[in-house]
């Protein structure tokens, strides 16, 4: 007997956006772990600036940065695009199934504002990097960092040997920087100024 499916696309279903999303899938497993709300504390003396213009949360921005580099997606354009049908990432960033995704020309506005010429993106790195570590999702007795080798001393394990660059902490900022470039190009506005490439320099940073 021909079976036939019945289309039920169009079908109302009573469900939550989180019964969708699997107790192993990997946003699932990294927001257990990854709590992100310290970055409110970075940031509470800086809000009033903000005043009457497009903003988007910090938490929800940086976590739009992390399912960019977590799914393997370079353009963060097309990342925000995928967002808006990825159950997912909806999840994830605490939306619902009818919250609007940020536009990228928003999402570039707010990270302009909020990171270019500061340290802020560095210091969520650095708590981010602490709490990774704690959970041991970081093995740091022999790390790999832009094809150089660095081995820790064993006798020290409370630290580990990092590779900072100074102007740029994480290599993915500087590509975010230059896809924003390209927008604001095309819309006639000036670039953002880049920073001078530094040599990167090693130091000792504690992870107790």
């Amino acid at each position: 007997m021909l079976n036939k499916s019945t289309d039920k696309r169009d079908q109302y279903e009573m469900i939550s956006i989180s019964e969708l999303v699997s107790s192993n899938h990997l946003l699932r497993r990294v927001d257990n772990i990854l709590d992100l709300n310290f970055i409110y504390e970075l940031v509470e003396d800086k809000y009033c600036l903000d005043n009457e213009r497009p903003s988007i949360d910090l938490v929800i921005l940086v976590k739009i940065l992390f399912i960019q580099r977590l799914i393997g997606i370079k353009s963060m354009r097309q990342k925000i695009k995928e967002i808006e049908t990825n159950v997912a990432c909806r999840w994830y960033l605490g939306y619902s199934f009818l919250d609007k995704v940020p536009h990228f020309g928003t999402f570039s506005k707010n990270y302009t504002r909020r990171f270019h010429d500061t340290d802020l993106f560095e210091q969520i790195f650095e708590r981010i990097l602490k709490i990774a570590i704690k959970n041991n999702l970081i093995d740091h007795s022999s790390l790999f960092i832009n094809s150089t080798h660095i081995k820790e001393n064993a006798n020290k394990n409370k630290y580990i040997t990092e590779l900072v660059k100074k102007e740029r902490f994480l290599h993915f900022q500087e590509e975010l920087d230059n896809e924003i470039n390209e927008q604001r190009l095309s819309q006639g506005k000036k670039p953002i100024k880049k920073k001078k490439k530094e040599e990167y320099k090693s130091k000792k940073s504690k992870y107790a």
